[in-house]
């Protein structure tokens, strides 16, 4: 894999940098991000290839099944990631969108549904996805390896996250007065379908 990636960024270097030499140069002295895309670390997304985006339009966080957990206060112990990143697009770099981009066959999901009986309680993937806990409640006890009930909980779990980004102050100011629009999505890896979701 290491040559792989080293030869990949001399093709990069050769092409793309030489090529964009002036916009990248204006990009590195400017962020300017025009959405937060809050998705999954899934190998399998590529949001710049997806999207079609240039570097430096999209401010990317991404977790284990895109989640947004609920705003914490301050003093409470912890390492907030997400929320950090966050707070620092939408206060400082005043970036105008968040959508959060869920998508088909989510590993974190999966294991909620199908593993919450045996996940280790003070696993790190298990406190983490008992941010969208109720979601395992969806599932069809007749159905649970059903496409059909993925796609549930995994649009499921994109509707809680859009809730619970309401429950940042700094967010859900700017939401109200329109200084912030808000989607969710949800796309389809097999066949490229990108779905609206709504709270």
């Amino acid at each position: 894999m290491k040559d792989k990636l080293l030869d990949g960024y001399e093709r990069f270097k050769q092409g793309y940098l030489a090529e964009n030499r002036d916009r990248i140069h204006t990009m590195a002295e400017t962020h300017t991000p025009s959405c937060i895309l809050i998705t999954c670390c899934d190998a399998r997304l590529e949001p710049s290839l997806i999207f079609d985006t240039d570097p430096g339009e999209l401010f990317v966080i991404r977790n284990v099944a895109n989640l947004v957990p609920p705003c914490e206060d301050e003093e409470k112990p912890g390492f907030h990631g997400t929320s950090a990143a966050l707070q620092f697009a939408v206060t400082v770099l005043e970036v105008p969108e968040i959508i959060v981009l869920g998508h088909s066959r989510c590993g974190g999901i999966r294991s909620l549904v199908l593993d919450r009986g045996e996940l280790q309680p003070g696993s790190f993937i298990s406190r983490w996805m008992s941010i969208v806990a109720p979601v395992a409640d969806l599932a069809d006890g007749d159905k649970l390896d059903d496409p059909e009930t993925f796609h549930r909980c995994e649009k499921a779990a994109i509707g809680y996250s859009l809730e619970n980004l309401m429950s940042y102050p700094w967010i859900a100011e700017r939401a109200r007065d329109g200084r912030l629009k808000i989607r969710g999505w949800h796309y389809n890896i097999y066949d490229g379908e990108l779905e609206q979701v709504s709270q």
